[in-house]
């Protein structure tokens, strides 16, 4: 195991920024600590680097207490989002600085740094200065430099929230052949969502100080805790059901009641792909008008609204969207494949529901 947060809390005077979060890495990971501004998941990465003292709770990195070793015997990288270079020393310079500062032998430290400018894709820019980098460039140095003394841990504050979008994904996929070639056990925080799926081993999302699931990028997206996460990985459509005559109900759309008894509630989820879609107003059950269709570049997002003005979201492809003929304004029939129930703030669905519900075509028995 390499770090362990064994029931940590934060708190600022009055504010609680991480709220009693146990959680643990093992070596090599790559984790993702995701969630909104504010959610606790930068204050956590403080923490583990030694920049926080938790308030309650243990540190533990490779089973050794940190709550009180000073930030410089941690033996951990940490990477900012503005990369913290230092502008007046060349490239060079910049990744041999935590060699110099703990004293390695010249030799191995020209060694060490010219390993990493040809590992990170360097090569000839030893000597430039900050300011003659792209900012792609410019994000390598600085976790080059956080690498140079062979830490432990590689921690990442938004790493990429400095880049453009083109840059963004080339550093993504980098960084993903980097952590394989090198194996570092490594966090890092972000707010976006795609990222966190696309680099990570598992993601740790964190919404108000509290920790709301842990998981790899395929059980949050597919098996939801809560209805704070099922919104936040992906899209989302949600609706609130009214169950009469022994069926959930929402304008012309029926599902099972689930137990539940006449007059009372039920919110059910469903994720854009669920929705199936038919240029033939007979072949499914519900009908619709395909309001608008925004295009995503490989990928439309289609909204569709009913007779009585509900609108829902769905996704698919250009291919299919073509091959099914659909038109924007046109009218359509759909079909909703699949369904999770989602619980309330507060509330906790039994196991037996709290999982995703297939319907059939037509759903006559409902």
């Amino acid at each position: 195991m390499s770090i362990e947060l064994k029931s940590v809390s934060k708190r600022f005077g009055e504010v609680t920024a991480v709220d009693n979060v146990s959680l643990t890495v093992t070596e090599g990971e790559l984790v993702a600590l995701l969630g909104p501004s504010g959610g606790g998941k930068t204050t956590v990465l403080r923490m583990i680097a030694g920049l926080e003292v938790p308030t309650e709770g243990d540190v533990m990195i490779r089973g050794q207490r940190m709550n009180d070793v000073p930030v410089q015997q941690r033996n951990i990288g940490f990477v900012f989002q503005s990369y913290a270079l230092f502008k007046t020393m060349s490239v060079f310079d910049n990744i041999a600085f935590g060699l110099k500062i703990k004293k390695w032998r010249r030799a191995d430290l020209t060694g060490r740094v010219e390993e990493l400018l040809k590992l990170f894709g360097l090569d000839g820019l030893g000597k430039r200065y900050p300011h003659q980098l792209s900012g792609g460039q410019r994000q390598r140095v600085a976790i080059a430099r956080a690498l140079a003394p062979k830490p432990s841990v590689l921690l990442l504050d938004e790493p990429f929230g400095a880049v453009d979008a083109k840059i963004r994904q080339e550093l993504r996929d980098w960084l993903v052949h980097l952590h394989d070639e090198l194996n570092v056990t490594t966090l890092f925080v972000t707010h976006d969502q795609e990222e966190a799926m696309e680099v990570s081993n598992r993601i740790v999302i964190f919404s108000r100080g509290q920790l709301e699931q842990i998981g790899t990028p395929r059980e949050v997206y597919e098996q939801p805790s809560s209805e704070f996460v099922a919104r936040f990985i992906g899209a989302l459509n949600v609706l609130d059901l009214q169950v009469q005559a022994g069926a959930a109900r929402l304008g012309q759309l029926v599902f099972p009641a689930h137990g539940a008894a006449n007059g009372q509630s039920l919110r059910i989820g469903f994720r854009p792909y669920s929705v199936l879609l038919s240029a033939n107003p007979a072949e499914y059950r519900y009908g619709a008008r395909l309001k608008h269709v925004y295009f995503l570049g490989l990928l439309l997002r289609l909204e569709l609204e009913m007779s009585d003005g509900l609108k829902l979201r769905t996704r698919i492809t250009k291919e299919e969207f073509n091959r099914l003929g659909l038109v924007e304004g046109g009218n359509i029939s759909f079909h909703i494949r699949e369904y999770r129930l989602l619980a309330r703030a507060g509330e906790q669905l039994p196991p037996e529901v709290a999982v995703v519900h297939p319907v059939p075509s037509f759903a006559e028995g409902i």
